[in-house]
């Protein structure tokens, strides 16, 4: 299976700027023959989490149809960052196409202390399957806690996803982190971050793959935009950048 990963630089708030360079994204991994594409930590927003609420919006939202388009025509499974509408206040989520299927959302279950005035926690994992393989996604704090790994794991993951928005402290852990979930749990490892500003920090990119032995097999830098594809048949990785 080919499965992609995308390194974007997000407009503040800019859903509809976002979404076409989402697209572009989305049509590149279509063109290399990715089965599956994920996008950073509220890609469709930025991660900005005085503007959630306002942003936020649910699955069902008319603006979502040309991905679920784009999925049922190309047999491709997405993944995209967007603040959820939940009963209880606004999630951190991951809205999940797949062709033929019934829209999904995944929502952020371990809150950083930072988030909690903005946010509320999932309470439900989401398992992904692609032929014989099981994609568990993770965003961003949950995914540096063993622990998240560990249920996934657990459950039947295979492949584990982190879609995130890290600075340069996040990354250093992160590089430090995933191998050793990589390894520890025989998972291939992919990570999505962002690049450029994001509340108040700054993104750095370094979106990667590590195989199930914690072997780094593919990054893309601190600053360009475009997608990082893996194949988990032959261990082998491209990246394609993209101009703004």
């Amino acid at each position: 299976m080919k499965i992609a990963v995308a390194q974007t630089r997000p407009v503040k708030g800019d859903i509809p700027f976002n979404i076409e360079k989402h697209k572009k994204l989305i049509q590149l991994a279509i063109s290399q023959g990715a089965e599956s594409i994920f996008f950073p930590e509220l890609s469709l927003t930025g991660y900005e989490p005085p503007l959630a609420k306002s942003l936020a919006t649910n699955q069902d939202g008319k603006l979502f149809d040309q991905f679920q388009v784009l999925s049922d025509t190309n047999k491709i499974l997405i993944g995209l960052g967007m603040p959820n509408n939940a009963n209880a206040g606004v999630r951190i989520s991951m809205i999940i196409f797949q062709p033929g299927k019934p829209r999904q959302t995944y929502s952020k279950q371990q809150l950083h202390d930072d988030e909690l005035p903005y946010f509320v926690s999932g309470d439900t994992q989401v398992l992904l399957s692609i032929g014989d393989e099981v994609i568990a996604p993770a965003i961003c704090y949950e995914s540096l806690q063993i622990s998240h790994a560990e249920t996934v794991n657990q459950l039947g993951g295979d492949i584990y996803v982190a879609s995130v928005a890290k600075s340069q402290k996040g990354i250093d852990k992160a590089m430090i982190h995933y191998p050793e979930v990589a390894r520890k749990f025989s998972m291939t490892v992919l990570m999505a971050n962002s690049v450029g500003p994001c509340d108040d920090f700054v993104s750095v990119g370094k979106s990667s793959v590590w195989t199930k032995k914690g072997i780094l097999a593919g990054q893309m830098n601190e600053n360009e935009e475009g997608i990082l594809i893996f194949d988990t048949q032959t261990y082998l990785s491209i990246i394609i950048p993209i101009t703004s």
